[in-house]
């Protein structure tokens, strides 16, 4: 069973229905009528009235194949993106343009972020002089992964035009896992030159330095007024999402100093025994074990690609007591050693 499936059910109504209102809006403007790529997606008109409505990642997925189809453009993923202004995420933007500083913002905008985006995860973290904004899709639906990378991306590189202009793309790239596209020359006009395909993960960098730059914006009783709704949309959300698996994965993920928790200690950080996880996880089908060695991969590729750890030290941040399972583990993967693939990766 696919991450997609089992960790998220489609069926919820999870995803605001003013961003199917925005992406009908766009192929309006392009002589496509809206109502047959409502009635493709099961969406009733009435739905898109309010922007606090909701559809189902169901709905959504279908109203995006549908749109790309009708289109005809394969680049829709940006100007879908640029059409998702900071108001069009609500409490979410206010929160993060009523910091103080980028950094804060930055933060805010990641422990938020499913709510707006259920199915993806936003990760941020510093690599020696850069700041990295890293995005992970978590679904197995390859028809839509660029789609859904360019619409995240392509919405946070606007925000950032607003409040910053080009300003962070001084010194700053734009890296994503797939190979270039046909039409790739229309991320220039979001990236300028500053874009690498077939990189290990899907990030945005810029310099480090820019993270303490001020937003002008900045208002604390927003930002706790934001926040509080923001709290409130994810303790729904979770409550409707829940499972054991997508709790124990996103534990993991976040972690990012020190090594990666065994069973025991995600049991005790989720309140729960470590003999009650491993029932909950069996339930639902999953081993801790395979969870582990998702995330285990995932970290890997990122500390050989991004950073100048030693191959020693990225085998105990992964949790491995010696470096040789990691070595086994790397090639069960990857097929090469993890100095072969750092040297593969520093050679392109």
């Amino acid at each position: 069973m696919s991450r997609y499936s089992s960790e998220l059910a489609v069926d919820l109504p999870v995803i605001k229905a003013h961003y199917a209102d925005i992406l009908c809006q766009l192929l309006e403007e392009r002589g496509i009528r809206r109502q047959p790529l409502l009635k493709a997606a099961a969406i009733r008109s009435s739905a898109l009235e309010h922007p606090d409505n909701l559809i189902t990642i169901k709905q959504f997925v279908a109203l995006s194949r549908t749109a790309l189809e009708h289109s005809g453009d394969p680049a829709l993923g940006l100007a879908f993106g640029r059409r998702l202004k900071f108001t069009t995420h609500g409490a979410l933007s206010q929160a993060a343009i009523s910091s103080d500083t980028i950094e804060e913002a930055l933060k805010v905008l990641i422990k938020y972020f499913r709510i707006r985006f259920p199915y993806m995860g936003l990760d941020f973290y510093t690599d020696g002089d850069d700041a990295v904004i890293e995005l992970k899709v978590e679904h197995d639906l390859q028809d839509l992964y660029v789609f859904n990378v360019e619409v995240v991306l392509a919405s946070i590189m606007e925000v950032n035009l607003l409040l910053f202009g080009t300003r962070l793309l001084e010194g700053g790239s734009c890296r994503l896992t797939y190979p270039r596209p046909a039409h790739w020359q229309a991320y220039q006009g979001l990236f300028a030159d500053q874009v690498r395909f077939d990189a290990c993960a899907n990030q945005l960098r810029f310099r480090r330095q820019f993270l303490d730059l001020p937003i002008a914006l900045s208002n604390p009783v927003a930002r706790r007024v934001a926040e509080q709704q923001c709290e409130e949309e994810q303790r729904q959300l979770e409550s409707q999402t829940a499972s054991a698996a997508g709790r124990v994965r996103r534990l993991l993920e976040s972690v990012r100093t020190g090594r990666l928790p065994v069973l025991e200690q995600v049991a005790d950080s989720l309140g729960v025994s470590s003999r009650t996880l491993r029932r909950q996880l069996s339930a639902e089908g999953v081993r801790f074990q395979a969870i582990l060695d998702r995330v285990r991969h995932a970290r890997a590729l990122e500390l050989l690609t991004a950073s100048a750890a030693t191959i020693d030290d990225i085998a105990d941040r992964l949790g491995y007591s010696d470096p040789s399972n990691f070595g086994r583990a790397f090639r069960k993967w990857e097929g090469v050693s993890p100095s072969a693939y750092r040297a593969r990766q520093s050679s392109r």
